[in-house]
């Protein structure tokens, strides 16, 4: 399988510039998943790998080897698709050696091939089918097997499960986790705007927003230390609580702030005494609130205006004054609470974040500036 560099990609149509030096090394079996909203680039950039879009500027290297103006067919990628693009007319089987016999390869070695990626994808009993008679996902099976039979440096995934149901997604998204696991020396590269698929797939998440890289690295690294607010709200489900504050007291160990609705924290974060008086926005989690216990001290205070209750967990959605959108805790188990009562919520001091005026993460930056 292979390394992959791509150096200050820029990718424009026209004047219009939409991928704007993207700088990223993905390395030899590696699974990288590229997320981001609608519109970020994040196809693109695929595309741009798989040599379907030609670059406008920069350097793209597979194995050390520049492929800038190399064209798809020779690149050694294999991609799957949105759609499943089978032939109707041709079987499971034939499907799955059509690039083969193209390429002119041996009836051995094309049966070899098929049988072994039949067996990896559990698809042996379905050989003899046309796709017609196949489920969604046994089509997107037959699609991922196509691209194993023709044993690529690197396989793109380009959303493969934005056209299944919500349960053949789960199932099919295990696959392509065992698939990932059965080759471990595969480069596999795969796009979505589903935030589950990234964290439960990914070994490294690239998050992208506007054709520009905000964030690398591992599902749990970008949730618990998030870069900026884009990928705090971005990353974790539901979104990340962000609150207006104001400092009150700054060290070398933590910054006190005063949340907007009456609220108080204190953050393990080295500050300067200059930040005193600085807006900043506090973030937190909300499966990480909590009910204020007696003598805790109270982050979140409001009126509560909906609890949903969903079995294993409630949610509750509590209006703080101030802040335009409520504020939501995601409480474990049942929590029977009055609408209209007032909710007093905490969280350990551990699981705050703060962002400064430009929207960074002021541990992130601490961070960097300690090991630097």
């Amino acid at each position: 399988m292979a390394d992959l560099k791509l150096t200050k990609i820029v990718k424009a149509y026209g004047d219009v510039e939409v991928l704007h030096g993207i700088d990223l090394d993905i390395k030899r079996g590696e699974f990288i998943v590229f997320v981001g909203p609608s519109g970020c680039g994040k196809s693109t950039l695929l595309r741009t790998i798989a040599g379907l879009e030609r670059i406008t500027g920069g350097t793209m290297e597979i194995d050390g080897r520049v492929v800038n103006d190399i064209p798809p067919s020779e690149r050694g990628i294999a991609m799957v698709f949105q759609t499943y693009a089978l032939y109707p007319h041709m079987t499971v089987y034939d499907n799955m050696a059509f690039g083969m016999r193209l390429a002119k390869k041996s009836k051995q070695e094309i049966d070899e091939r098929v049988k072994s990626a039949a067996s990896i994808l559990q698809l042996e009993p379905y050989l003899n089918r046309l796709p017609k008679a196949l489920s969604g996902g046994q089509r997107q099976r037959v699609a991922i097997g196509r691209a194993i039979c023709r044993d690529p440096k690197v396989f793109l995934f380009d959303e493969p499960l934005s056209n299944l149901d919500a349960a053949l997604r789960v199932a099919t998204r295990i696959e392509i986790a065992k698939l990932n696991e059965s080759m471990p020396d595969t480069t596999m590269i795969y796009v979505t705007h589903d935030q589950i698929e990234a964290m439960t797939l990914a070994d490294r998440i690239v998050v992208l927003r506007d054709g520009y890289v905000e964030q690398v690295g591992p599902p749990m690294e970008l949730y618990h230390r998030p870069a900026n607010l884009f990928v705090a709200q971005f990353i974790g489900s539901p979104a990340m609580n962000i609150m207006e504050s104001v400092v009150t007291a700054a060290s070398s160990s933590e910054v006190a702030v005063d949340v907007e609705g009456g609220g108080k924290a204190v953050v393990p974060i080295a500050g300067a005494p200059s930040l005193k008086g600085h807006p900043v926005k506090l973030g937190v989690r909300p499966e990480d609130l909590r009910i204020a216990g007696e003598g805790e001290q109270t982050i979140v205070s409001g009126k509560l205006d909906i609890a949903e209750a969903l079995g294993e967990v409630t949610l509750l959605y509590v209006n703080v004054e101030g802040h335009e959108e409520p504020i939501l805790a995601k409480l474990s188990g049942y929590v029977d609470i009055e609408r209209g009562s007032e909710i007093h919520l905490t969280a350990d001091a551990g699981d705050l974040h703060l962002f400064d005026g430009d929207g960074q993460s002021m541990l992130v930056e601490a961070e960097r500036k300690q090991a630097a």
